[in-house]
């Protein structure tokens, strides 16, 4: 463990160098902070509270955002490293390969976590400022936010070192991973909607339904932070969120899976390929 702690505080340090932590922060901060002054707007009329309207606004925002920073952070982790010859150096030390893949991962998901705890925290404290009343189920609701985006970036920091380690040019995976994101964020959802539409309830059963869901670690998250009431009902998952059989602890397990299958992957791959 003392090695992977070596290379997670390398990675950190190199995030603080390239200012990947301020940007990705204060990326986080101002979009947060936005979604708080123009998403208290209609508590009014549906008779939400403040920060569960911004949990609804932030977890649409979280969906295509915090993919796509994890991706951009861990695509080149590991043929950016093989291109620059540092992979090769770094692996004459006495280190096993798994050792530098956690390593990594635990530093650019510490990066992550700082940026969503700092970026979010943003919007629930200048609530806060404001003297907007909020209660105790609303900030559960929103540390559950908090929690969950942590999770879904793990998931995605994850797939972008499977696909590093998998390529052998660094734009390979930027392209891959830009691939990925567009798959899981914009078309996965689309053909989804017009598979149900075509179908009209006959071979997708709510059981084949939940399966599918379960396929997209960002349908999952949205499960995980939408509830079925008032301000659920915003969004277009309110009624899904309802079904029985995708409780919290069987979405969170999903999401889980979704960062050890990746992590491990890549791990094997890494620890079979030449340099």
């Amino acid at each position: 463990m003392r090695i992977v702690l070596i290379i997670a505080l390398k990675e950190i340090r190199e995030g603080l160098r390239n200012r990947w932590v301020l940007a990705t922060t204060l990326l986080l901060a101002i979009l947060a902070l936005t979604l708080a002054f123009l998403g208290s707007a209609p508590t009014g009329s549906i008779g939400a509270s403040p920060l569960r309207v911004v949990v609804v606004s932030l977890s649409s925002l979280s969906v295509f955002l915090v993919p796509l920073i994890a991706l951009l952070l861990s695509h080149d982790a590991i043929i950016g490293e093989a291109e620059r010859g540092a992979m090769l150096l770094l692996l004459s030390y006495p280190l096993a390969r798994w050792q530098v893949i956690a390593g990594k991962f635990a530093g650019h998901l510490a990066i992550l976590a700082f940026a969503t705890l700092i970026g979010y925290g943003a919007a629930a404290g200048m609530l806060t400022v404001v003297g907007e009343a909020v209660d105790p189920a609303s900030w559960a609701a929103f540390s559950a936010l908090i929690g969950s985006s942590v999770i879904l970036g793990a998931g995605f920091l994850a797939i972008g070192y499977l696909v590093s380690a998998l390529v052998r040019e660094r734009g390979t995976a930027a392209g891959i991973s830009i691939g990925i994101w567009l798959v899981f964020v914009l078309i996965y959802d689309m053909a989804l909607l017009g598979l149900l539409i075509v179908d009209q309830g006959h071979a997708i059963t709510p059981s084949i339904l939940n399966a599918l869901l379960l396929l997209n670690p960002t349908d999952v998250y949205r499960l995980l932070n939408l509830d079925g009431g008032a301000v659920g009902a915003l969004s277009g998952m309110g009624n899904v969120a309802n079904h029985p059989s995708l409780g919290p602890t069987a979405l969170i397990a999903a999401l889980i899976m979704w960062t050890a299958v990746p992590l491990v992957a890549a791990m094997l791959v890494f620890s079979k390929r030449e340099l």
